[in-house]
This record gives structure tokens, C-alpha cells and sequence, in this order.
């Protein structure tokens, strides 16, 4: 049998877990399944908005980058 250990400095801030859903705070799930750390619960519950927005901001960045028109529809 193994035995989980507590970190004893485990990561602050809150996280939200995409395997689940939730959004957590401190000692946490696998890092695998969490998005953050975010500063607080609210900015963690709108994770995967923010993390829609930051893709939609690259790929216009790399459009203008390349010289092409970036059609923000495609979302």
C-alpha cells in the first residue's frame, strides 16, 4: 500500500480542476488535472474563459505576425 504525504509547503491560491470541474484551494489535486494558480475563487471558476481568451489573443498575434487576416468567428 502507498501512502499519499502531505507536502509540507503545499501550492496556495486557487485551482481549477478540469478532471472535475471544482475549484479548489491549497493542498490540491494532481497538477496534471488543475488550471492556476489564481488569486482568487471567482478567477478560478471563469478558467477556462480565460484560458479561451488568452488562445484567441495568440492566434491573433500570430496571424498579424504572419501577415494574415484572423477571423475571431472561428470560436
Amino acid at each position: 500500500m502507498v501512502f499519499k504525504r502531505k507536502d509540507p509547503n503545499p501550492p496556495s491560491g486557487w485551482w481549477y480542476n478540469t478532471r472535475t470541474g471544482e475549484v479548489e484551494y491549497g493542498e490540491v489535486s494532481r497538477a496534471i488535472d488543475l488550471m492556476g494558480p489564481y488569486p482568487d475563487e471567482a478567477t478560478a471558476r471563469r478558467a477556462l474563459e480565460i484560458a479561451r481568451e488568452r488562445t484567441r489573443q495568440a492566434d491573433r498575434e500570430e496571424a498579424e505576425w504572419k501577415g494574415e487576416d484572423y477571423d475571431d468567428e472561428e470560436w
